[in-house]
């Protein structure tokens, strides 16, 4: 198990410190951090905690788990690592086409009389 923990469920007001001042009788607390939306700056209501060591992390999963805190079930478990994603993101899933896409342009020929 490692030392690092995903808290899950939290209000959107919750901050990193508040975040840290949560978990803090559990050991020491290396760092906290709310996740939020790289265009609105807004929480995505979950965070990640990183503890001193396996054992004080160990501990707080099974004390907050469930725990209620202002008025909302916690989620505490360890944190998985990031999975890397397949598509690239963004418009079309990053996915290119190659050549430019020609057009319907105009041929060198006449087409002839209407």
């Amino acid at each position: 198990m490692g030392n690092k923990l995903y808290v899950g469920n939290l209000r959107f007001t919750v901050t990193d410190e508040s975040l840290k001042d949560l978990f803090t009788p559990f050991g020491t607390v290396q760092s906290a951090k709310i996740i939020t939306d790289r265009y609105s700056g807004l929480s995505k209501g979950f965070g990640f905690v990183e503890m001193d060591s396996e054992a004080e992390a160990a501990e707080a999963i099974e004390k907050m788990n469930g725990k209620e805190f202002d008025g909302r079930a916690l989620t505490v478990s360890e944190a998985r690592p990031q999975t890397p994603r397949e598509d690239g993101g963004g418009y079309r899933g990053g996915q290119g086409r190659p050549g430019g896409g020609g057009g319907r342009g105009r041929t060198s020929k006449p087409r002839g009389r209407y």
